[in-house]
């Protein structure tokens, strides 16, 4: 299995906008976070796109990603919706819908914005295109499948609401979370590669702080961990530097192979 990190900033991306602070004027090409998302590319070919952030196919095509069989949503927020046009390249190719999963909650928030895109009822003039997306309802803790490649979603709150993570094998991804409850904990024992959202060096009300997702890290016990949902708190030569053995910072572009 191959994971490559798609995007691993905070919802205003670094460098932010305006600000002239070391990280967002660092020289270290680690230190460019765009909004979070991934790519897991499973071993029987299956390709997994989790969320379908503002920058996603510049995001594409620096991975090299040119298809994918489905779309994981973590939630509706805009950070990790907002570039659901530019899946219309990727359903084009595939001559079909793309199956989006999500909560019921989620996929009601992206039908509500982009009604273009998971509404099979609107269908473009002939001659153009649209980006297709076929909704797919899951719920927390029930198993299911995409091509022979089972995935078991789990939630976390996230503020006023909840946020799917996902198992995918020795993998888990979680991201935007306040903690991990003791049945997604569960849901999560023997992970070999955990992704964890980590914030700020301060706590915050609906995020992780480093500090936190340490501590979460390590009662998930996976032999390594990557923190993602970075902001311009902290450079990543100095996160990479303090944090304890087998705990690291991802960066865009990051691949990470799991046995």
């Amino acid at each position: 299995m191959k994971l490559t990190f798609l995007g691993t900033g905070t919802s205003f991306g670094v460098p932010q906008i305006g600000c002239r602070c070391a990280v967002c004027t660092s020289p270290d090409p680690r230190d460019r976070r765009t909004r979070c998302g991934a790519v897991v590319e499973c071993d029987d070919g299956t390709r997994l796109l989790i969320d379908t952030p503002p920058e996603l196919r510049l995001q594409l095509l620096a991975a090299g990603v040119d298809r994918v069989d489905a779309v994981l949503f973590t939630h509706e927020h805009a950070d990790h919706t907002h570039g659901i046009d530019d899946v219309r390249a990727l359903s084009v190719r595939r001559g079909a819908p793309l199956p989006m999963y999500g909560s019921a909650e989620t996929l009601a928030g992206i039908g509500r914005r982009f009604p273009y895109v998971l509404d099979a009822s609107m269908r473009p003039l002939p001659g153009t295109t649209k980006p297709e997306g076929l909704p797919q309802v899951i719920a927390a803790y029930v198993p299911f499948d995409v091509g022979s490649v089972e995935i078991v979603p789990v939630a976390v709150p996230h503020g006023r609401v909840d946020v799917l993570g996902y198992r995918i094998g020795a993998l888990a991804y979680v991201t935007d979370a306040k903690s991990l409850p003791e049945r997604t904990l569960a849901a999560l024992r023997g992970v070999r590669v955990l992704v964890l959202n980590a914030l700020l060096r301060s706590p915050h009300p609906t995020h992780l702080s480093i500090a936190e997702a340490v501590d979460v890290a390590r009662i998930v016990g996976a032999d390594r961990t990557f923190l993602t949902h970075l902001t311009h708190d902290t450079l990543h030569v100095d996160l990479e530097t303090e944090l304890p053995r087998g705990i690291a910072p991802a960066f865009d572009g990051l691949v990470v192979r799991i046995d």
